[in-house]
């Protein structure tokens, strides 16, 4: 039988906790060099914020998100054993503060923006999609730019996207700005915010 593929919470308060991953078929897990880069980015800002993992996968980046402080998680996924994994995971760090939402991410945004209006908080939106080169998700990445553009504003602290490389996005998404780009190898993070 197949060793299951882990990886282990980096910082923070479940600091060393072991995460499984999902087959690499069902979803495809962002690399550390990635996610190092991410959280030194924002890691002061994480504490105590709203975070939103569209596209979760295990929950991987979250449940790193709750560990360095974050204060509610909001997790999106559809695919069965993703959602499975996502939730052994979710239960060995604090379930009280993840909500899951099953499902298709570009039909449940709405009930995401719901909640989050009911929380009146703004939000860091992690995006991940599948890569538009695996088959049936050809015309992902024109939807994530669609949801992306029509987030209220007043719920957006930031927007990041995890993305290909050779996906150029654009300046402005809705009343969001490109603040940063950076990339690593064949994968590119590019964040969004609100002009001050």
């Amino acid at each position: 039988m197949a060793k299951p593929i882990t990886k282990k919470i980096v910082s923070g308060k479940f600091k060393g906790k072991q995460l499984d991953l999902p087959s690499l078929s069902t979803t495809r897990s962002s690399k550390n060099i990635v996610l190092e880069s991410f959280y030194n980015t924002i890691q002061f800002n994480i504490i105590d914020a709203t975070f939103v993992e569209l596209f979760s996968g295990s929950g991987s980046i979250g449940l790193e998100a709750l560990s360095r402080g974050a204060k509610q998680i909001l997790f999106m996924e559809r695919d069965r054993n993703a959602l499975k994994v996502l939730e052994q995971n979710i239960a060995r760090t604090d379930p009280s503060a993840c909500e899951i939402y099953r499902g298709d991410t570009f039909a449940n945004i709405g009930a995401v923006v719901k909640r989050l209006k009911s929380l009146e908080t703004p939000a860091y939106f992690y995006v991940d999609p599948p890569f538009s080169i695996r088959e049936g998700h050809e015309d992902i990445y024109q939807k994530m730019i669609k949801l992306i553009s029509e987030l209220p504003e007043a719920l957006v602290e930031m927007v990041i996207v995890e993305h290909m490389t050779g996906l150029e996005l654009p300046e402005s998404l809705g009343s969001l700005l490109k603040l940063k780009y950076k990339k690593f190898g064949k994968t590119s993070l590019t964040y969004y915010g609100v002009q001050n």
